[in-house]
């Protein structure tokens, strides 16, 4: 994929290790939780939310889990560096495919976003089968998740993430 101007170069894993190995810095724009359950060795932890400035000599090699958040942010992250800036293409899931190295710690949580998913996909599930065994109330229990993801989709805040990040299995990432 070429590049427009302001737009990093989309380059393949690797392009991205042979770019490495001459020196250029390898940034995962996930947040911390995401990154301290996998990550790509030598890969620095920039979460897109706080980025803003990238002072360093060389290229810089953004990447996420799939390719969707850099580049989808691609002018975002051009912005915050002087230099010749290039996206991963795929992601880590691509870097992983390519038999790159990829540090994991499977004991850190999930992802908080995928314990959302998890948290509401099963309350909309139970308040189908309550509502469909038991009682037609129960239904309100999935109109009320849906309402609450509807929200979160609007607004950018998500009452059940707040809840989930502070419970006891999330304490070690949030303390990391």
């Amino acid at each position: 994929m070429t590049a427009t101007p302001n737009t990093p170069k989309t380059i393949s894993p690797d392009e991205a290790r042979r770019l490495i190995d001459e020196g250029a810095r390898l940034v995962d724009i996930r947040g911390p939780d995401e990154f301290a359950r996998a990550r790509a060795k030598d890969a620095e932890n920039r979460p897109l939310d706080r980025i803003d400035r990238i002072d360093c000599d060389g290229p810089i090699v953004f990447m996420c889990r799939s390719g969707m958040r850099t580049g989808s942010n691609a002018g975002q992250l051009a912005g915050c560096h002087p230099g010749e800036a290039f996206l991963l293409e795929g992601g880590l899931e691509a870097w992983r495919k390519a038999g790159l190295p990829v540090e994991e710690d499977r004991s850190q949580p999930l992802e908080l976003m995928r314990q959302v998913q998890i948290a509401a996909g099963s309350l909309v599930l139970l308040g189908v089968i309550l509502g469909l065994a038991l009682a037609p109330g129960w239904f309100a229990l999935s109109g009320f998740v849906g309402a609450g993801l509807v929200f979160a989709g609007t607004t950018g805040w998500c009452g059940m993430a707040r809840l989930l990040s502070v419970m006891p299995w999330n304490r070690r990432a949030s303390a990391a």
